[in-house]
């Protein structure tokens, strides 16, 4: 089991979580604040370029390079544990970190342009980062303080009925000693979801199929996107699921964005909510939904869910 940090940590900011969901952002502040988590930001910290790559607008050399400038940043301000909000960033970072480490031709290539550009304080040596013990999604953070969180006063949520969608670059593509739990089931959502005292759905048909969004499957092959989204909207209705969590923006998207859409082409209503875990977690600790968790900017409106929250009783430990 790796070892996961509470401080030194550098939180790497997504771009669809800036603009689409902030509220993931601000979730993840306010419960690192209140678990003791040490963390900064830097504005000088730039895109990773996952959704650029992944259409084919970025090559592995341009991402890689603009990766060692990330890690750069992160040395000068001696915050080392990079720690992301998105899957995307997650995979890219720690496959552009193990590239530094093991390709010579490409980190010389990358030091000359550093040099050339009169940057010689970003180059990158051979071990400066370790994609093992450096790179972290944030929901592993939240996991490693289980047993704070049990302490924290919260909202009882017992009455909801949860399940989640792990993200295929968290426990896809990294798997091999880097997923937490089980990488054929992985659960770290769920026993995040446990410590508010909620019933998780463990398991239900298509758990692991992708949300269907494969960046560029939404515009080039929208239908068979779509298709994929609705099967797994299908099966949580048939669970009778209320809310489901998430780790990835784009995943957050492609089922929040997309549910009335697949609603009206199946002409059926799911009234399934959309969240992020952190979000989850800091509405369960009394966050404030639309200062903190910005439930303002999600499509599928979380009305109903915020009047049973009034409803529940105070706090449960």
């Amino acid at each position: 089991m790796k070892k996961i940090p509470d401080k030194d940590i550098l939180i790497f900011k997504s771009c669809l979580v800036s603009g689409e969901y902030p509220g993931v952002e601000s979730s993840t502040k306010y419960l690192f604040d209140k678990l003791g988590v040490e963390y900064v930001l830097d504005d000088r910290q730039s895109c990773c370029t996952g959704l650029g790559y992944y259409f084919d607008l970025f090559d592995q050399f341009s991402t890689t390079a603009l990766a060692a400038r990330n890690f750069a940043i992160a040395r000068e301000i001696e915050h080392k544990n990079i720690v992301t909000l998105c899957a995307t960033c997650y995979a890219i970072l720690k496959k552009a970190c193990n590239i530094l480490n093991e390709n010579d031709t490409v980190r010389n290539r990358i030091n000359q342009i550093f040099k050339d550009s009169k940057m010689d304080h970003m180059e990158y040596s051979p071990g400066d980062f370790d994609s093992h013990s450096n790179i972290f999604h944030a929901a592993e953070i939240l996991w490693n303080k289980t047993a704070e969180i049990k302490e924290i006063p919260k909202i009882d949520l017992s009455d909801f009925k949860i399940a989640s969608h792990h993200a295929c670059h968290y426990c896809k593509v990294h798997y091999k000693e880097e997923t937490i739990g089980n990488m054929r089931n992985p659960m770290i959502i769920e026993e995040l979801a446990k410590t508010c005292g909620v019933e998780t759905v463990d398991w239900y048909d298509h758990k692991r199929t992708t949300c269907g969004a494969g960046f560029r499957q939404r515009f080039a092959n929208l239908d068979l996107s779509l298709a994929v989204t609705a099967d797994k909207l299908v099966s949580l209705q048939e669970n009778d699921v209320d809310i489901l969590l998430h780790m990835c923006p784009n995943c957050q998207m492609q089922f929040d964005r997309y549910q009335p859409v697949i609603e009206k082409n199946l002409n059926t209503k799911f009234d399934l909510v959309h969240l992020n875990i952190a979000q989850f977690l800091a509405l369960a600790m009394g966050a404030d939904p639309y200062k903190v968790v910005g439930i303002q900017t999600h499509t599928v409106p979380l009305d109903d869910i915020l009047e049973r929250i009034k409803q529940a009783s105070p706090v449960v430990i």
